[in-house]
């Protein structure tokens, strides 16, 4: 009995997705990093095999593609369809894009108190994306009631992990006295670090520092990576900030920062 064209390409289908994963199941764990993390288009096909094979890291990796509509079509239901499948499974980071998923209303319908729940699992499984953004819930009172002692907790862990825009929150924290006593050395060391991990914010609150302490040139320095990498708001902000400056190296600064708005 012949098959037909239907039937035949079912079956191609099936025959090539069983290769795929008989190649992958041969792979080492860093060839199969390789392989699901590569160009979208060129790695649909193998992350679609490996994620209805049940690879949390494939599952993950569908979903953001589905998301952002890289290599597939954008679909916002099936992404958090497929992030709750991996994180069902245990992974952090889709616990985090589930929670970014209730936040913002991808694929489902904008829900903070369940945006936290799944940040606070996803911090619990140590992923410092998950530990940020749930201290952002519980510094705003977001779907959770208000708590910066906790908010500077999960900041504080996500910080240690070497996350930039947690370590320039806590120092702010610190810089503030935003749930805990004021301290500005611990400020400008946390400013500092979230500086050389290349956020803008960081880099910006350094200078400052800097500036405030005397150390122009330093200063200025950090001033134009943060004009660099930030945006018209921070070199906006940039110029305000030097307007009245009289050292010569920042005004030349925020002459830059000046040169580089929209």
């Amino acid at each position: 009995m012949s098959l037909t064209k239907v039937e035949f390409a079912r079956a191609a289908a099936m025959e090539a997705q069983q290769l795929r994963l008989s190649r992958m199941l041969r792979m080492s764990d860093r060839d199969l990093r390789a392989l699901l993390s590569g160009d979208p288009a060129e790695a649909a096909e193998w992350v679609l095999s490996a994620a209805e094979h049940g690879i949390p890291a494939a599952q993950l990796r569908l979903g953001r593609m589905l998301l952002e509509g890289r290599g597939v079509p954008r679909d916002e239901p099936a992404a958090f369809e497929w992030f709750s499948r991996a994180a069902r499974r245990g992974n952090a980071e889709a616990m985090n894009m589930l929670g970014r998923c209730h936040e913002n209303g991808w694929g489902v319908p904008v829900d903070l108190a369940a945006a936290a729940s799944h940040y606070r699992s996803s911090a619990l499984g140590r992923h410092d994306w998950g530990e940020y953004n749930f201290a952002n819930m519980l510094f705003d009172g977001r779907g959770v009631a208000c708590d910066r002692p906790q908010a500077l907790h999960w900041y504080l862990r996500a910080a240690r992990q070497g996350h930039g825009r947690a370590m320039n929150l806590l120092g702010r924290c610190l810089e503030e006295g935003w749930g805990c006593s004021r301290s500005l050395d611990d400020a400008a060391y946390w400013y500092r670090r979230s500086a050389e991990a290349g956020y803008f914010r960081g880099q910006l609150n350094h200078a400052l520092m800097l500036a405030e302490n005397g150390r122009a040139a330093l200063a200025a320095e950090w001033f134009d990576k943060a004009a660099a990498a930030g945006n018209d708001d921070i070199r906006r902000a940039i110029v305000r900030i030097l307007a009245t400056a009289s050292d010569p190296a920042l005004i030349e600064v925020a002459a830059r920062a000046r040169a580089l708005c929209g």
